[in-house]
């Protein structure tokens, strides 16, 4: 089989196929071998693993995700690269591509469909773009083991981060709040054609089997969490009453009633933290 990474092997593949990058939809397909097999193996797949993968692009990753598991399902919103992808994976018949945009699916119902019986997990090298919304929708579909997934670092680093870190963001704790995780390496532009112009990193998410805390109202938590870091410069009274639209002095009464100072910031608050002001949030709102 031909190094999908090979750099005359993508420009003579994409060219006889009249295929043009779109900077709008984020391409940058991978032109180092080491990184798509890396990417594979962090994945931890076996014969019972159905993975779902996202923005194949010219099939590199896809060909080493279908040598190690059961079957894999590839999302692809350009269209253009149907008859690409359908040479580059022609020997893969545990694998299937699935033309659409990965917002507009229902995630839960596609694993059902295609991983019934088998152990859903996720694999990609995400759109730039779209890494957020994807990464929410996947994580809060609750259906898989684990999402192994290339993101901008900065990205990584935010995911990643702990409570009072400079990375640290509302996406972190929600990141945290369905799942553990871990910075695994770091895939520099070189690695990339074209190249980007920051720097990529593999994290792998491993999902929680249980939620980190207890709360009452999980969509009151998230809200809680948004809101807190809404306005990251104010403090956690004034972002809450501001995003929740609530009156400052309930908020300083939640805040005061978990035993936390009134001039507290939001950013220093860990899961279990916020787990608390949202359940006190909740008290004060309903009286």
């Amino acid at each position: 089989m031909r190094d999908l990474t090979d750099i005359d092997t993508i420009r003579e593949i994409l060219g006889r196929n009249g295929f043009r990058f779109s900077k709008a939809l984020g391409q940058n397909f991978l032109a180092a071998s080491w990184v798509p097999e890396k990417t594979a193996e962090a994945a931890e797949l076996d014969e019972n693993a159905g993975v779902l993968e996202i923005g194949p692009g010219i099939g590199c990753l896809t060909v080493e995700l279908s040598k190690r598991a059961g079957r894999v399902l590839a999302v692809e919103l350009d269209e253009k690269l149907q008859p690409v992808l359908a040479e580059t994976l022609s020997g893969c018949e545990n694998t299937e591509v699935l033309f659409g945009d990965i917002l507009k699916k229902d995630v839960g119902e596609l694993v059902g469909e295609n991983f019934a019986g088998m152990r859903p997990v996720v694999c990609a090298n995400l759109p730039y773009n779209v890494t957020s919304p994807v990464l929410s929708r996947l994580l809060s579909a609750e259906c898989f083991d684990s999402i192994t997934v290339m993101v901008q670092r900065e990205l990584a680093l935010r995911i990643c981060a702990e409570a009072g870190s400079q990375d640290y963001s509302a996406f972190s704790v929600f990141c945290r709040w369905y799942a553990e995780p871990e910075m695994l390496f770091d895939v520099g532009p070189e690695c990339f054609i074209p190249r980007p112009k920051v720097t990529s990193s593999v994290i792998r998410l491993n999902v929680r089997r249980e939620k980190p805390a207890h709360v009452d109202d999980e969509a009151l938590f998230l809200r809680v969490v948004r809101a807190a870091f809404g306005q990251r410069r104010k403090t956690l009274a004034n972002a809450l009453s501001a995003g929740l639209g609530a009156p400052k002095q309930d908020m300083l009464s939640a805040i005061a009633k978990c035993g936390f100072c009134p001039d507290i910031r939001g950013e220093t608050l860990d899961i279990n933290e916020f787990a608390q002001i949202s359940d006190a949030v909740e008290a004060v709102l309903a009286r």
